[in-house]
C-alpha cells in the first residue's frame, strides 16, 4: 500500500487540482431551498437534495480528499525542509512562511505533471503563492462573520478520509507522523480546509442560479451532441490484498501468497462474495466485494483495462498495483448510449441540531436509528416520517429516481459507496445530518427535460466558478497585503 501521504497527493488529478488551484479550493453542499432542499435553479422536481452539477455530483469525497492533502502538506514538521523560513507576504498582518510555501508546492508539482506540463518553478511558485492569499483570506471572512466547524463535522472528516485510504484513524496517524505530520497540526489544517469549503458555500454557491434565458444563451454557445454516447456502465467484484509501501520482497511474498489463495477459492468454486470477506482489505469486503454499478470510466484505467471485453461472471486478477493485489470479478453490465445516465431511488432522514442539540447528539441520535433499521429490522419509511425534519418526512424520506447533478456532492458520494438495502452511517451535509438509504440503482435513459436541466448544472457550475473569482478579488481589493523581499 503506498503510504496515506502519498496517496493524499496522487489518488487523482481531480484531488490534487482540489489541493492546488485556487478555482477548486473547495466544491461543497449548495444552499438548498426549505423543506425540498432542491438547489436555486435547478429545474427539478421537489424531494431531493440538488449539487452543483454533473462533475461536482459524487467529487465531495474527492474534494475532501483534497482538502486532505492541503492539510497534510500544510502539517508537515517544519524542520524537515530544508528550506530556510522567513516571511514572504502578509495577509492583513497575517504571515505567509517561506516553508509553507514549499510544503504546498510539493501536491502542485504532482499536478502539473499529472497534466503532462512542466511550468517553471516560478510559475508554480506563484500559482500556489495565489491560492495561500486566498485562503488566508476566505478564513479571515468566515471568522469575521463566525463562521465555523464543529467537532463531529471535524470527526467525520478525519474518519472518511481514513477510510478512503482503507486505513483506520489511528493507522493514518501513525503514516502521518512518520513523515513528520503531526495531529493536532493536520486536525486544525483539516478544519481550516472544511472552513473554506463552507465560507465559499455561504459567500458564492448559495446566491448563484442559472436562469432559463441564460441557458437557452449557454446552449447556443455549448451546443450539445445529443448522439455522443454514454459509456458502459460496470458492477465489479473486487478482493484487495494490501502491500504497504515499504514492505519487504519476503513480505510481499507472503502477501501474494494470501491473494493466489483467494484466487485459488475462487477456482474451486467458492462464492465470490465470501471469499471476499474472508480475504479482502478494502472497504466493500463486508459487502462481499461489491463496487456497486457505475460508468467504466469511473473505475481506475488499472481495472477498466483489465476487465475490457470480458463477459459477465469473468474472474481477472491477480493484478497488482500501487496499492497491492487485486482480483476482479464482472458482476454486471449495461450497454451505455446516447443520454444514458445511471440512477439512484434513496430515501434519508435528515436532523439538524436545533433546541439546544449538539451535532454529537444528533450523531448518536441517527446512529441508534441506523442500529433499529439494521439489527432489529425495524422499517426505515416509519421511521422517517417519525424523525426527519425534511418535507420528504411524509413519504418515508422517499428522494425518488435521481441521477448525476442531483444530490449534494457529499450525499451523492455516501450513496455511490451503498448498494441496495444498505443503510449509511451519519452524513454530514450543510442542511444537517443524514441517514440515507439505497432502495434500487439503474441505467436510465434521460429525457430531453433531464438533459436540459443536466446541461443548467454544467452552466451553473461555470458561473460558480466565475462568481468565486470576482468575490476573492473583492477580498483582495479590500484587503492589505504585503509581499516581502522573496530573496531572503
Amino acid at each position: 500500500m503506498t503510504s496515506v501521504l502519498n496517496t493524499f497527493y496522487t489518488q487523482s488529478k481531480r484531488l490534487v487540482a482540489v489541493a492546488c488551484l485556487a478555482s477548486a479550493v473547495a466544491i461543497v453542499p449548495l444552499t438548498g431551498q426549505a423543506q425540498g432542499l432542491r438547489m436555486p435553479g435547478s429545474g427539478s422536481a421537489s424531494g431531493g437534495l440538488t449539487g452543483s452539477g454533473a462533475s461536482a455530483a459524487g467529487a465531495f469525497a474527492n474534494d475532501l480528499q483534497g482538502a486532505a492533502s492541503n492539510a497534510a502538506a500544510s502539517s508537515r514538521d517544519g524542520s524537515s525542509n530544508r528550506q530556510a523560513d522567513f516571511i514572504i507576504a502578509l495577509v492583513n498582518s497575517e504571515p505567509i512562511t517561506n516553508v509553507e510555501l514549499q510544503n504546498r508546492m510539493v501536491p502542485a508539482r504532482e499536478y502539473f505533471a499529472q497534466q503532462g506540463q512542466n511550468p517553471s518553478e516560478a510559475r508554480i511558485r506563484q500559482e500556489v503563492l495565489n491560492v495561500l492569499i486566498a485562503e488566508r483570506l476566505q478564513l479571515q471572512e468566515a471568522k469575521a462573520t463566525n463562521l465555523t466547524v464543529d467537532d463531529f463535522t471535524l470527526n467525520q472528516a478525519e474518519a472518511n478520509v481514513a477510510a478512503k485510504n482503507n486505513v483506520s484513524v489511528t493507522t493514518m496517524y501513525q503514516e502521518l507522523a512518520s513523515s513528520g505530520i503531526g495531529r493536532e497540526q493536520f486536525r486544525r489544517q483539516m478544519r481550516n480546509q472544511l472552513t473554506l469549503m463552507r465560507i465559499r458555500e455561504r459567500a458564492v454557491e448559495a446566491r448563484v442560479r442559472v436562469t432559463d434565458q441564460e441557458l437557452d444563451r449557454y446552449l447556443r454557445e455549448h451546443p450539445v451532441d445529443q448522439g455522443e454516447a454514454i459509456p458502459e456502465a460496470l458492477n465489479l467484484g473486487h478482493i484487495l490484498v494490501v502491500v504497504p509501501e515499504k514492505a519487504s520482497a519476503a513480505e510481499e511474498a507472503q502477501l501474494k501468497q494470501r491473494i493466489d489463495q483467494a484466487a485459488e477459492a475462487l477456482a474451486a468454486g467458492k462464492n465470490f462474495a465470501d471469499v471476499a470477506k474472508e480475504y479482502s482489505q478494502a472497504n466493500e469486503a463486508s459487502r462481499g466485494g461489491e463496487l456497486g454499478l457505475r460508468p467504466v470510466t469511473q473505475y481506475p484505467d488499472l481495472f477498466a483495462n483489465a476487465v475490457a471485453d470480458k463477459a459477465v461472471g469473468t474472474v481477472v486478477g491477480p493484478i497488482r498495483s500501487g496499492a497491492g493485489f487485486h482480483i476482479l470479478k464482472v458482476l454486471e453490465r449495461q450497454e451505455g448510449g446516447a443520454g444514458m445516465v445511471i440512477q439512484n431511488h434513496a430515501r434519508h432522514i435528515l436532523m439538524t441540531a436545533a433546541s439546544g442539540r449538539s451535532a454529537q447528539e444528533v450523531g448518536d441520535m441517527l446512529m441508534e436509528i441506523r442500529d433499529r433499521v439494521v439489527r432489529n429490522g425495524e422499517d426505515f419509511a416509519v421511521l422517517a416520517r417519525q424523525y426527519s425534519e425534511d418535507g420528504s418526512a411524509k413519504d418515508g424520506g422517499d428522494l425518488g429516481w435521481a441521477g448525476p447533478g442531483m444530490f449534494v456532492p457529499e450525499f451523492q458520494a455516501a450513496l455511490d459507496e451503498l448498494q441496495p438495502g444498505d443503510v449509511s452511517q451519519p452524513v454530514v451535509s450543510r442542511f444537517g445530518l443524514h441517514l440515507i438509504q439505497l432502495l434500487d440503482r439503474r441505467q436510465h435513459k434521460m429525457t430531453q427535460q433531464e438533459q436540459r436541466e443536466l446541461v443548467r448544472n454544467e452552466a451553473r457550475e461555470k458561473k460558480v466558478e466565475e462568481e468565486y473569482q470576482k468575490w476573492i478579488d473583492g477580498l483582495k481589493a479590500r484587503a492589505f497585503i504585503e509581499m516581502r523581499d522573496q530573496d531572503n
